[in-house]
């Protein structure tokens, strides 16, 4: 079992920047690739971001790419999602996943088998 919390989450203006963190324990946390997604009201749950095991690869949905960076200490046992130039349109709960290390890199919400609760994080206009 690996068991995830989000924090950071939060009521921003466009334009503004938000730091995610996600603490992880239970299981050896390197051997897992870790993911973002995040969920709007009424709308599907969607990727956002990934990064190998190791830390040394990384993965960006397109609504994100260049905007937010993915990061992960696995020393520290946490994932962070740094959240920068934040638009109305980031606005849902962000919820911070694990799945496998054969799963790295993947953008589907179904090869992750651990996630958090989630983190709310809303951008004004």
């Amino acid at each position: 079992q690996v068991q995830l919390v989000e924090s950071g989450g939060g009521l921003v203006q466009a334009g503004g920047s938000l730091r995610l963190s996600c603490a992880a324990s239970g299981r050896t946390f390197s051997n897992y690739a870790m993911a973002w997604f995040r969920q709007a009201p009424g709308k599907e749950r969607e990727f956002v971001a990934a990064i190998r095991w190791s830390g040394g690869r990384t993965y960006y949905g397109d609504s994100v790419k260049g905007r937010f960076t993915i990061s992960r200490d696995n020393a520290k046992n946490t994932v962070v999602l740094q959240m920068n130039s934040l638009k109305p349109e980031d606005t849902a709960v962000y919820y911070c996943a694990a799945a496998p290390v054969y799963y790295s890199g993947s953008v589907k919400s179904g090869d992750y088998n651990y996630w958090g609760q989630g983190t709310q994080v809303t951008v004004s206009s």
